[in-house]
């Protein structure tokens, strides 16, 4: 969902993009875009990063029950980042590891969803990671608390708001949200900017 969006987002601004998916016919197809049918498992997928000025990960296990996968997927795109030596890689997380108080996480609190908890715990544990890693520069994007959890919005507005470490409200105190389409928007802007080195940060839908 937010992959194949910031494929969109990043070709229309005229970037060259090559879009590595398990299933590149499903790629959009655009004269800016190439698409790649590369397993992130594979020990020599740092080939595919090679020569990117960044990288985006939105990788997914395809369902929230396998943290274990997200972490070894997630790591080894990482990992083929800094092998690769890919000057910036933007990772999309998720909103569980955002603070709702200070030293309280959305993932622990009672009311957080048991059946997402394997995988949020897991991008939380991926963020703590690469706070230790200093042969990478990344960025950590949290989308919203309310991010596709209902119905999902695809509208461009091309505007938004950023956060830090905390859940971000909407104008009515209840957890903000965001379409697919902004989300991109927030993503390609921070890659072409590089405005977040080894920071964590969320964005959210303008009140």
């Amino acid at each position: 969902m937010v992959g194949s969006t910031v494929v969109k987002e990043l070709a229309n601004r005229g970037h060259q993009v090559t879009a590595i998916a398990r299933k590149p016919e499903k790629v959009l197809v655009h004269e800016n875009v190439t698409a790649v049918r590369a397993d992130v498992l594979d020990n020599d997928f740092y080939k595919n990063l090679e020569g990117a000025d960044a990288v985006v990960s939105a990788f997914s296990t395809g369902n929230w029950t396998d943290g274990e996968l997200f972490t070894r997927g997630a790591n080894a795109i990482v990992d083929a980042a800094a092998k690769a030596n890919v000057p910036y890689i933007l990772i999309v997380g998720g909103a569980g590891s955002l603070f709702v108080a200070p030293g309280v996480q959305l993932v622990d609190v009672p009311q957080f969803p048991a059946s997402v908890y394997p995988v949020a715990n897991a991008a939380r544990n991926l963020l703590n990671d690469l706070r230790a890693r200093n042969d990478v520069n990344w960025s950590f994007i949290c989308p919203p608390a309310s991010f596709a959890g209902g119905e999902v919005s695809y509208e461009r507005t091309g505007k938004y708001r950023v956060g830090d470490d905390f859940v971000m409200t909407d104008k009515e105190g209840k957890p903000a949200d965001i379409s697919v389409a902004d989300m991109a928007v927030a993503i390609a802007d921070d890659v072409e900017k590089k405005a977040h080195l080894k920071t964590r940060f969320t964005v959210a839908a303008e009140d």
